[in-house]
């Protein structure tokens, strides 16, 4: 094999021995939402790496309609990779499979093909896609996504309209939040007595940052509270998750060097508050593993990512006060949990405010069906995965619910408010942060 495999995709014909890797047990298919919903095989990890063998083995076509079909109903939520006594790396042989459709393909249609364009020539392009999220915002804030959906004109134009301005209209939450919790104070933490500790580099993120920035400003208050200096590198771009999802893994690529020549420079934390992110983050490791160039300089970069819950953590965070006594639960980011491995440590926030009103949630554990854009582009399985998701959110008898990446924040948001459930959702750093803004820990003056 070459030193340095092209850029135009690390596809299947690379990654035999991971297709090998499973052993075809079946553990992994009530792991799988979409198996469970479908009841295919070939809608489960093991038909669908039945389905890559072929493909690598030229005796399917990359571009036939069942290896797209069932390709592309796949979360991509991972779950099948915990439950893999194998270790089969599924997450990295979905996007090969899918950078194999990318390639085969002609003439997409539709959402697809506008999809398409967007990541190709809005997602790279910073100043572009600012101006696109301020765009969005306005949408959101003049509440004119909210009259299109109670008037019934949003449903009346399609049902899948209907959603996707619900979903924006989800990350109001984060403004909601904001004027509830910390950020009404004057933010100047009051760190007196606490140790100071090596800075950490904040990877604000695009939907975060253009969308959930009250997110952000929380996540820089509870880390300088805690006494760790927060900085933010001014040339980071997008991590590049929703093009390796979508298969093409040369955009994502060039995103990635991007971020790793931005945070260059020192072994600091590199910390994320967005499940989604960090599993892209983490795997930058993995997707220049053939790149002669870059191949260290990624591995280096994806062992400093932290998800904001394991860098305090790190640190040793201090309890805050209490916030009242509404019923509160938490469900947890899919690669929160199976990418970065971090959903406890996120989880542990909560546990830092005191006499928190806490239940667990019944399959928690499980996809809320967002997926990046998945929602928009398998909308019938993604209503179904997210009916249970919100069943067991309305038996937990919940009022708030706190999770760890901005997707599954509109995802189950969204799904709420349509279906008329009374749910407070937000980030579990914004509970922390009003705790904190409680127990005055923030400055007045």
């Amino acid at each position: 094999m070459a030193a340095e495999i092209s850029n135009l995709s690390i596809a299947l014909a690379t990654e035999e021995e991971k297709l090998l890797a499973c052993v075809h047990c079946g553990l992994c298919l009530e792991a799988c939402p979409t198996y469970v919903a479908t009841g295919d095989e070939n809608d489960g990890p093991r038909g669908r790496i039945y389905l890559m063998r072929a493909v690598k083995e030229e005796r399917l076509a990359p571009d036939s309609p069942a290896f797209r079909a069932h390709i592309d109903r796949c979360l991509g939520c991972r779950a099948c990779e915990s439950a893999c006594p194998a270790g089969v790396q599924y997450g990295q042989l979905l996007e090969s499979a899918r950078a194999e459709i990318l390639q085969a393909q002609t003439k997409p249609r539709g959402t697809a093909r506008l999809l398409q364009f967007i990541l190709k020539y809005v997602w790279p392009r910073p100043s572009l896609l600012r101006a696109s999220f301020a765009m969005a915002r306005i949408v959101r804030d003049s509440r004119l996504a909210d009259l299109l959906i109670r008037t019934g004109i949003a449903r009346g134009i399609s049902t899948q309209f209907e959603f996707a301005l619900a979903l924006l209209d989800a990350s109001r939450d984060a403004e909601v939040n904001k004027e509830s919790g910390a950020a009404r104070m004057a933010a100047n933490p009051d760190k007196s007595g606490q140790d100071a500790c090596a800075p950490a580099l904040l990877f604000k993120g695009c939907v975060m940052e253009g969308l959930f920035e009250p997110v952000n400003a929380a996540t820089r208050r509870v880390l300088e509270i805690n006494g760790s200096e927060v900085r933010v590198p001014p040339d980071q771009v997008c991590c590049g998750a929703l093009h390796a999802h979508a298969g093409d893994l040369a955009g994502a690529r060039a995103l990635a060097k991007k971020n790793i020549d931005a945070f260059a420079g020192g072994d600091m934390p590199i910390v994320t508050n967005a499940g989604g992110c960090g599993a892209m983050l983490v795997s930058y490791a993995h997707l220049f593993e053939h790149d002669a160039e870059y191949a260290e300089r990624a591995r280096q970069f994806s062992a400093r990512i932290r998800d904001v819950g394991q860098q305090l953590h790190a640190i040793a965070f201090r309890n805050g006060a209490n916030i009242g006594f509404e019923r509160t639960t938490y469900d947890a980011s899919c690669h929160l949990l199976h990418g970065q491995h971090a959903a406890d440590a996120s989880q542990q926030m909560l546990w830092a405010i005191p006499d928190l009103n806490f239940t667990m949630l019944n399959g928690s554990d499980v996809c809320c069906g967002g997926a990046g854009v998945y929602n928009l582009m398998q909308p019938e399985l993604s209503d179904e995965v997210l009916a249970e998701k919100l069943s067991n959110i309305e038996q937990s008898g919940a009022k708030v619910l706190a999770t760890g990446n901005p997707g599954c924040h509109m995802q189950i948001a969204a799904g709420a408010r349509l279906a008329k459930i009374p749910l407070r959702v937000c980030h579990p750093v914004e509970l922390l942060d009003e705790s904190y803004a409680r127990a005055g820990y923030y400055d007045k003056s």
